[in-house]
């Protein structure tokens, strides 16, 4: 019997190491790990310098709360705004976290309650970032969502436009619909979509829960597409697998999230601030990000001459090391044969296979991971004839 609510259909494959690029379970079967802790260790498992950096403080101090001036916070909150281009950062512990403080913040700021998202957009799992995901799997049986959200399909500027009015507080969106099925934004439909927050005096929130932190081959996915946000939210790879999330926003904004506005007990606790200093030092930094980028590119160009004359492959897309692969048909069996042979992916919607490997991961990796997937795909296509 397991003690725990059963949340998660869960693999059978239990870790008991991991050191960058693989993981090793309980039977000694050693994983090529392509699921990053899905999107989180952007640096691999168990980074030296993160690790180093985490020992420091643990021999400093574990937690001391927000009352006190915190230097590594302040050293943080600069990295993120610069890299984003804005000057405000509250921290908190999760990608659902974050978004929560920035529907509030949009909200307070602006004196609106409309808040516009998209069909097959996911924004977390607490009540108002529940109702903002624009997929009803996420909401059933939950009761009444939060109201005033409203959802278009997205890559639809028409229908964007037919649901503009003076009482939208923001948008808020995904420039590339991670579990949604690794959907990219068009530059037009997303330069069209700042342009319609300008005229209405409404906020621009992108989500880059997901995204951020290189992922894509920039700090933040929204710089491929001359985006300037309002708010922009992250998590996920900031803190190289310790508990950290954040809301970066303009420095107009300040005056709205004043003392007592809005919170957090281990919201920038200082051993995952740590984490996330010595992470972003490490891929906010041009030749890191471009070798992301090579990398990127290269295993699409991969994927696209081994796979496309299978059948059963409809589209490979994505951005950075951002990749969906289409199927035909829901891939969770081929998931499980994947794992079968080694090779740990995950799913973005019902048919979409999902990579997101470390971005640290290699060229030989990147072959081997295609390999697998070819020879997995064709024996699985056998054995369905």
């Amino acid at each position: 019997m397991s003690y725990l609510f059963p949340t998660y259909a869960r693999w059978e494959v239990e870790p008991v190491s991991a050191e960058g690029t693989y993981l090793t379970d309980i039977n000694g079967i050693t994983y090529l790990d392509y699921t990053s802790g899905i999107g989180v260790c952007n640096l691999g498992h168990q980074p030296k310098v993160i690790k180093e950096a985490v020992s420091k403080q643990l021999d400093h101090f574990w937690h001391v709360s927000n009352l006190f001036t915190i230097g590594q916070q302040e050293k943080a909150a600069q990295l993120l705004a610069t890299a984003a281009g804005l000057e405000a950062v509250f921290f908190a512990n999760s990608g659902a976290e974050a978004n929560e403080a920035a529907i509030k913040l949009a909200r307070k700021a602006t004196g609106k309650t409309k808040i516009i998202t998209f069909e097959k957009s996911f924004h977390g799992r607490t009540f108002a970032t529940m109702a903002a995901t624009g997929q009803d799997k996420i909401k059933l049986g939950y009761g009444p969502m939060l109201e005033k959200f409203v959802y278009v399909p997205f890559n639809n500027i028409d229908a964007l436009k037919n649901e503009m009015d003076t009482d939208v507080a923001a948008i808020m969106l995904e420039v590339i619909q991670g579990e949604g099925g690794i959907h990219v934004g068009e530059q037009a439909f997303l330069q069209e979509v700042e342009e319609l927050c300008k005229e209405y005096g409404s906020l621009l929130i992108i989500d880059e829960i997901q995204t951020g932190i290189g992922r894509t081959a920039k700090p933040f996915a929204f710089q491929h597409f001359d985006l300037t946000p309002d708010i922009v939210t992250v998590a996920k790879g900031l803190g190289s697998g310790l508990p950290i999330g954040a809301v970066i926003g303009k420095e107009s904004l300040k005056v709205h999230f004043g003392p007592g506005s809005h919170g957090s007990t281990f919201g920038g606790n200082p051993v995952s601030i740590s984490a996330a200093i010595a992470t972003m030092e490490i891929i906010f930094n041009e030749i890191f990000l471009q070798e992301v980028l090579i990398k990127g590119e290269y295993l699409v160009s991969q994927l696209t001459k081994k796979l496309q004359n299978h059948e059963s492959v409809k589209d490979i897309r994505g951005l950075g090391l951002m990749i969906g692969i289409e199927f035909d048909q829901p891939v969770q069996g081929l998931l499980q044969e994947l794992r079968n042979e080694g090779f740990l992916a995950l799913s973005a919607g019902e048919n979409v296979l999902r990579l997101l490997p470390p971005l640290t991961t290699s060229i030989s990796e990147i072959d081997k991971c295609v390999e697998i997937m070819k020879h997995t795909i064709e024996k699985t296509s056998k054995a369905a004839v």
